[in-house]
């Protein structure tokens, strides 16, 4: 076997799960871009809670913070595609402080014997356990290493 020196480029195509992370952050950023648009053309058509899944409280800052974070994961969708390292460490960042911020809504749906709430809330903490664990792995922390 031979050693390829570290300064060639190994054209390895993008694990497919990368791509559906991708693809999940680029969803959310379009939902909270909608959202921002429908907010800042007309006032009072869209509530402010409409982001809560997402933003949990941020949403109070108003339109501008929907349109932040709407660029916020513009550009994790984009790093993702690039195989940037540092933007996958900031998707897991924002995937694992989605897990903390969804346990008291999970928690009040629980001792509350609400079967919808606890639900959604459980889908949010399994999906974002779920982009954590995967882009923690050593094979994908490989492949975006160049």
């Amino acid at each position: 076997m031979v050693a390829l020196p570290m300064t060639e480029i190994i054209d390895e195509p993008l694990p497919a799960a990368v791509r559906a992370i991708a693809a999940l952050f680029a969803l959310c950023g379009i939902y909270l871009l909608l959202i921002a648009a429908l907010m800042l053309i007309r006032p009072g058509m869209v509530s402010m809670s409409a982001g809560a899944p997402l933003l949990f409280g941020l949403e109070l800052a108003g339109p501008y913070m929907f349109l932040l974070m709407a660029f916020v994961a513009g550009a994790v969708t984009l790093g993702l595609l690039k195989r940037n390292n540092i933007t996958r460490h900031a998707a897991m960042l924002i995937a694992i402080t989605g897990i903390v911020m969804l346990i008291p809504s999970v928690s009040d749906a629980t001792v509350m014997v609400n079967a919808r709430g606890l639900a959604w809330g459980g889908l949010g903490i399994i999906v974002r356990v779920i982009v954590a664990w995967y882009l923690s792995r050593g094979e994908v922390a490989d492949a975006f290493r160049r």
